[in-house]
């Protein structure tokens, strides 16, 4: 079987995995690399949740079904627009990084409900006070583009990937005898 088969066949398990690889990066950069998520980072994250479930769910209906003709194209259809809109949101936190427009004032705070505990002891001089993460504030870059900016690059393509494997064409999705 071709690698282009493979692939828009079962590109809601690609997907699944691209997306949980996703899901791993952000949270390793939190919690490894002291990178505090802004709102927006937040908002990107929701996105591949969002992706997760979808892809999950037509690939085990996919394996469960004994479909030979692999996942469901109405699947790859809505992980192309959940995808699209992974990149729109982050090319308009890429774009605030950028200085390119002003955004929004919730994105000021740092992603987290207030604790009533942390702002009493904060009070009271015994606590430690919360860094609050700014959106347009840039933590990390790679190769001149921040986290918001690969996100929103790497959020287009799964996008484009998610339409060719819901166009496929009909020698990918049934097996020839």
């Amino acid at each position: 079987m071709s690698l282009y088969r493979l692939l828009t066949r079962w590109w809601t398990a690609f997907a699944l995995a691209i997306s949980l690889a996703m899901l791993g990066f952000a949270h390793f950069s939190e919690r490894v690399l002291g990178l505090a998520p802004c709102n927006l980072c937040l908002k990107q994250r929701e996105v591949y949740w969002g992706a997760v479930a979808i892809a999950l769910i037509a690939t085990l209906w996919a394996l469960v079904s004994g479909s030979r003709r692999g996942s469901p194209r109405i699947a790859a259809f809505l992980l192309a627009a959940v995808f699209a809109t992974g990149a729109i949101t982050a090319g308009f936190h890429f774009g605030g990084e950028m200085k390119w427009w002003a955004l929004p004032a919730l994105c000021a705070g740092g992603g987290g409900a207030a604790d009533l505990e942390a702002l009493t002891s904060l009070a009271l001089g015994v606590g430690e006070p919360q860094r609050v993460v700014m959106c347009d504030a840039v933590t990390w870059r790679f190769l001149g583009l921040s986290m918001a900016g690969w996100n929103a690059l790497i959020s287009a393509a799964l996008a484009g990937f998610s339409l060719i494997a819901a166009k496929r064409p009909k020698d990918a999705r049934a097996p020839r005898n």
